[in-house]
């Protein structure tokens, strides 16, 4: 079974998707989500093996929901299920570690194919999205600036923090602004001065802000 959860602010719209979807002997529909915060609640709780995605939530993007989401359950495979064609909020959710990014328009039956190949560790792109992607591809690559290799060798939740160190926050302030705990932060404070070879939290604030991390 292919254990679900569904995460659209739009109540009508994630009530007649699990209805659809109940359907299917090998889809589980484990829980309903209209936000990022009951998103990760959830997915904690219920650890589904795929979450269906929307971009646009009340309290913030669903691109933000899957970093969170993605912190805590790598295993964890989210397809971005939404109306939004924009490049950005595709590169965004790509940027996040979603596994597959799926227009709204799309037949029941495409949308259980692509649920089942995601799940066989495949990806999964609307038509639209798959020719944007190409496109973007296609572009001159820009030169890697310098700290770009080192940046990629940290966590999602890694840049999380350094993002907050760039803004100045203590430790107890990014605690409480990311769900952790002071130790929590310390740690991952502890690792981004060693991956970045970095002396001190105002250095990892400065690099942040060079390289394009600070909010």
């Amino acid at each position: 079974m292919i254990k679900l959860v569904i995460v659209d602010d739009h109540a009508l719209f994630r009530e007649g998707l699990a209805s659809i979807l109940r359907l299917e002997p090998d889809i589980e529909v484990a829980g309903l989500a209209g936000s990022v915060q009951q998103a990760t609640e959830m997915v904690h709780r219920l650890k589904p093996d795929i979450v269906l995605m929307d971009f646009t939530l009340p309290d913030g993007t669903g691109a933000d929901a899957t970093r969170e989401v993605l912190s805590e359950h790598p295993d964890c495979k989210i397809i971005f299920l939404t109306m939004s064609e924009s490049d950005e909020n595709l590169f965004a959710a790509i940027r996040a570690g979603a596994r597959g990014y799926l227009l709204k328009n799309m037949s029941p039956s495409k949308l259980v194919a692509a649920i089942r190949s995601v799940q066989q560790g495949e990806s999964a792109l609307s038509r639209s999205m798959t020719l944007q992607l190409m496109e973007e591809l296609s572009r001159t690559k820009k030169p890697e600036r310098i700290g770009d290799a080192a940046l990629a060798k940290l966590t999602h939740r890694e840049l999380d923090v350094l993002r907050e160190l760039a803004t100045g926050k203590t430790n107890q302030e990014i605690a409480n602004k990311l769900y952790l705990s002071q130790n929590t932060v310390k740690y991952h404070v502890h690792s981004i001065l060693d991956k970045l070879n970095l002396p001190d939290r105002r250095s990892a604030a400065k690099f942040a802000k060079e390289h394009g991390v600070s909010e």
